[in-house]
């Protein structure tokens, strides 16, 4: 797949991102972090869930309504974490096979890996401030969490 091209929020530079399993994408003018949204196929699905970051993997297929209403929240939170989050995003036609490997009986399907293992899944269309505090939670570092 041909690597993404991204505007930088902060100047407006276009970029290409390309797959690397380190660091994160920045801003090849300003070196603002950049929003991380991959497509991804059976071919390069193993190399893109690589990341020093975790990573986020939107299972969908066009022509599931429910999973075209999450797409764009899912866009919005790789934006609102940028250099803190990889969106990985896998049409499950495509790639039956990895997606009967994590299960993917119902899509959309969100799963968030760390290191390469898997975090918490969420199955159906939530609302995006769910999907965001969903998130949020399980971005925390292990050793950051506040108690009340």
């Amino acid at each position: 797949m041909a690597a993404p091209i991204v505007t930088c929020p902060n100047c407006s530079t276009k970029n290409r991102i390309r797959s690397q399993p380190e660091g994160v994408p920045r801003c090849a003018n300003c070196h603002t972090a950049l929003p991380w949204i991959v497509d991804a196929d059976a071919q390069s699905f193993e190399t893109e869930i690589v990341a020093s970051v975790p990573v986020f993997v939107d299972f969908w297929a066009p022509w599931c309504a429910p999973c075209r209403m999450v797409s764009p929240a899912v866009e919005r939170l790789a934006h609102a974490h940028a250099g803190e989050l990889k969106v990985v995003k896998l049409n499950v036609d495509g790639a039956p096979d990895i997606a009967a490997r994590y299960g993917a009986q119902s899509i959309p399907l969100l799963v968030l890996l760390r290191d390469g293992r898997e975090v918490d899944r969420m199955v159906g269309a939530a609302p995006e401030p769910v999907l965001r505090q969903w998130l949020e939670e399980r971005l925390v570092p292990a050793g950051d969490v506040k108690t009340g």
